[in-house]
Formats: structure tokens, C-alpha cells, sequence
């Protein structure tokens, strides 16, 4: 009886590991000619068994290699080669420019200041001594009208008219009397 069956199962698993291989190390396509060599040759052994040994493992093979190979892919830049062939992205930090005056303006955002004049779209406002060229976010601002600082966009800090009056809670409902509609007035 022939065992063809076996060297299949062994050529299977040596073209997988040399498929693998071939992720984590390059080798110029050498590892990759290996790895297919050896899982063909193991489909032609499965047939050579079995038809239904060789279509099963043929379909092993179309589905199992392209998921080894993702898994590996997946895991490579966690390998400390992986670490060292890809770059890791920088952070935005340490690419754009600083610039300091966006930064003071980034600071202002939550702030309550003063509009020092009439602001129909834009205008000057005062923000703790400080004067900034400011942009309403909706209304017209009054001179003098408190604002409060939303957010810095581009180089323009963008505000919002604030009530100079504190909110007063409702009144408790429960408190209020009401006519009853269907009192009789006493005659």
C-alpha cells in the first residue's frame, strides 16, 4: 500500500512554515518558491493517494495558507524584527510646527471676556486685560457684551454672546396655584 499521504502531510506542513518564513524574513522570493513547491507537490501526492484525499487538501491549502499568512502578517510588527523594518507613524506633536500665538489663543477657550466693539461678524474682544481679534459664532455682539471663548479656529477665536444676568431656577410647580375653571363664584 502506498503511503503517499504521509509525505503530503509533511510537505503541507514544511510549505507552511516556509511560507511563514518567508513573511518574517525576506529572502527574495526563495522561502515563497519553496513554500509553493512544496504545498503543490503535496496536492499532486494527496491525488496520487486519492482524489478525495487531494481535493480536500487542496481546498486546506487555498483557504489555511492565506489565513497563516494574515495571522503572520498581523503579528509581524509586533516582532522585534517587525519592529525594526517598519516605521512607526509620528505623532502630530512632533511633526507639525509649533506656533505660540495659536497656542495663547488655545488657552483663552472657556474664558469669559468683554466685546471692546460692536461685533456683526467679527470685532475686538478683551479677555483678561488681553486684546484678541475675535469672530461671533451666530448674533450680532454689543459693545460691552460679555462673551464667552468656544474655539480658536485657524488663527480666529470664534465667540458666543453670554446672559449678564445669572439664570433663575424655575419655580417649584408644585408651589403655584391655579383658578379652577369650574368654581362656582359665590353669588
Amino acid at each position: 500500500m502506498e503511503y503517499y499521504w504521509i509525505w503530503a502531510s509533511v510537505l503541507v506542513a514544511l510549505g507552511a512554515g516556509l511560507a511563514m518564513l518567508e513573511v518574517f524574513f525576506p529572502s527574495a522570493g526563495i522561502l515563497g518558491f519553496l513554500a509553493a513547491s512544496s504545498l503543490i507537490t503535496a496536492v499532486v501526492l494527496a491525488f496520487m493517494q486519492n482524489s478525495v484525499l487531494g481535493v480536500v487538501l487542496l481546498v486546506v491549502e487555498l483557504v489555511g495558507i492565506p489565513i497563516l499568512i494574515a495571522v503572520g502578517l498581523k503579528l509581524w510588527p509586533n516582532t522585534r524584527m517587525g519592529k525594526r523594518v517598519l516605521l512607526t507613524p509620528p505623532d502630530s506633536k512632533d511633526v507639525l510646527p509649533t506656533d505660540p500665538e495659536k497656542e495663547r489663543l488655545r488657552e483663552l477657550i472657556g474664558q469669559q471676556g468683554r466685546a471692546k466693539s460692536k461685533m456683526l461678524l467679527s470685532g475686538l474682544i478683551e479677555v483678561d486685560g488681553e486684546k484678541v481679534d475675535a469672530v461671533s459664532e451666530s448674533a450680532p455682539i454689543e459693545v460691552n457684551q460679555p462673551v464667552l471663548v468656544v474655539r480658536v479656529q485657524g488663527n480666529r477665536v470664534v465667540v458666543r454672546p453670554v446672559d449678564e444676568e445669572p439664570a433663575t431656577p424655575p419655580a417649584d410647580p408644585l408651589d403655584q396655584t391655579f383658578d379652577d375653571p369650574f368654581e362656582v363664584p359665590p353669588a
